[in-house]
């Protein structure tokens, strides 16, 4: 029986990897020519969000959210769990009125098509190397005062096991301080169930019902009243898995 459920499950992620290279080579074109310009940038997150919708009914994931996010022109910092790639497919179906850059491993970077919008839109960040990370934290301030919300996973990768959530890192917490923005924690709550790692044959991939949460804003006024550590001990709390 585990043989047979395993056969389903891989048979579902090669589903929803053809789907992805599928949707992405026809988004591609509309994405590049956005990226030409500085100011056409902002086009490119209707452009993203339609994509994450398309994605969701090719690969048959509803969504089912609970809270949402402040109706503001203010950016924040957006952090959420990371237990699954549906993660970041999905993120724009979340938030379609909040505009977002990711702001992730650059190992991202080795991924054919990905590689190229990532690189222009987004902000890969370079762990291993102190003067590109710190490049790319003033680069995520410049975005922000731009008027661009910043999405962080603050464990920095998948955990190995989950449901489980491993400690936060600094980052984001650090850049939610310097630049004095709220911040907005969510969990997602079964996506490791829905669409396990491509590399672990006997975890399970289906169709279903994504579930999250909005957790309520941590405020610009609470942020700077709280030191680094102390928010991130709130945030985990809010956000975390068992």
């Amino acid at each position: 029986m585990k043989i047979v459920s395993a056969i389903f499950y891989n048979a579902w992620k090669l589903h929803i990897g053809m789907m992805f290279c599928v949707s992405l080579v026809l988004f591609y074109p509309f994405l590049f020519l956005v990226l030409q310009k500085e100011s056409w940038k902002k086009y490119s997150f209707p452009i993203n969000t339609l994509w994450s919708r398309v994605m969701r009914m090719l690969c048959l994931y509803a969504v089912e959210v609970d809270g949402e996010v402040p109706k503001s022109k203010d950016a924040f910092v957006i952090i959420a769990n990371h237990t699954s790639y549906l993660d970041i497919f999905l993120m724009n179906s979340i938030l379609p009125n909040t505009r977002f850059l990711f702001m992730g491993k650059s190992e991202i970077l080795s991924y054919p098509l990905v590689k190229t919008f990532f690189k222009r839109l987004n902000i890969p960040v370079f762990r291993g190397d102190r003067l590109k990370a710190a490049k790319a934290f003033i680069q995520a301030k410049r975005e922000i005062k731009k008027g661009w919300s910043i999405v962080i996973f603050p464990e920095g990768r998948i955990p190995d096991h989950n449901p489980t959530t491993i400690p936060f890192k600094e980052g984001a917490f650090k850049l939610a301080k310097s630049v004095g923005i709220g911040i907005v924690p969510i969990t997602f709550h079964n996506n490791y169930a829905l669409f396990s790692d491509p590399e672990h044959f006997f975890k399970s991939a289906r169709p279903g019902l994504v579930k999250v949460t909005i957790h309520p804003l941590i405020t610009p006024e609470q942020v700077e009243s709280t030191t680094e550590n102390d928010l991130k001990s709130i945030a985990f709390n809010l956000i975390r898995l068992s």
